[in-house]
């Protein structure tokens, strides 16, 4: 496996980056909205990698940090989301934001994703909101911007005891528009809503 690589910056695709390293050029696929491609062409940069390997190819997936390279894992164990898929939602969303999706059920800012639709985007939310924030180095939602003692979060945990579903329960409090909110209106007004 190659964990990273740290070299000169040769020069830029339109999805990728070549990095310089020992006279080897390594071309590395980037989200679009990565911080890597801040770095100017001849300067030093150091890139944390994933290695794809498959039947007739082989591929690097390159990340600014630790933690989007652990959450591109976490998205790739999702059944029918395969490194293409997991780059467009970095691409579309920063960590912190698909974390917040996740946890809320916010299919919909999924979706924003190329190439990634509302089933692709519920089965993500199934299948990842009890693992976000349990894997190393992928934040948990309090990390992502919501404690527990933030109302929306807690008025979830509530509609799950109901017995809704954490999608319908993210979507149903991402769907009430005031903000600042007790938990309790946050249930109120979801309740209405969903009935």
């Amino acid at each position: 496996m190659i964990s990273y690589v740290h070299g000169k910056l040769a020069y830029k695709l339109e999805n990728s980056i070549v990095i310089d390293t020992g006279g080897v050029g390594y071309e590395i696929f980037v989200p679009g909205n990565s911080s890597v491609l801040l770095a100017k062409e001849g300067e030093e940069t150091r890139v944390f990698t994933v290695m794809i390997v498959k039947e007739d190819e082989m591929s690097l997936y390159g990340f600014p940090d630790r933690e989007s390279v652990n959450f591109f894992r976490l998205l790739l164990t999702v059944s029918g989301v395969g490194a293409k898929a997991a780059m467009a939602i970095l691409s579309a969303l920063p960590v912190d934001e698909a974390v917040r999706a996740i946890t809320f059920g916010d299919a919909t800012l999924l979706t924003r994703a190329q190439g990634v639709g509302k089933k692709s985007a519920e089965r993500i939310i199934l299948e990842l909101s009890d693992k976000v924030g349990k894997v190393p180095g992928v934040p948990s939602a309090a990390a992502a911007g919501m404690g527990a003692d933030d109302p929306k979060a807690e008025a979830i945990e509530v509609l799950l005891t109901l017995g809704y579903t954490r999608s319908e329960a993210g979507a149903a409090i991402m769907g009430v528009g005031e903000e600042g909110l007790k938990a309790e209106e946050y249930v109120t007004l979801a309740l209405r809503s969903m009935g």
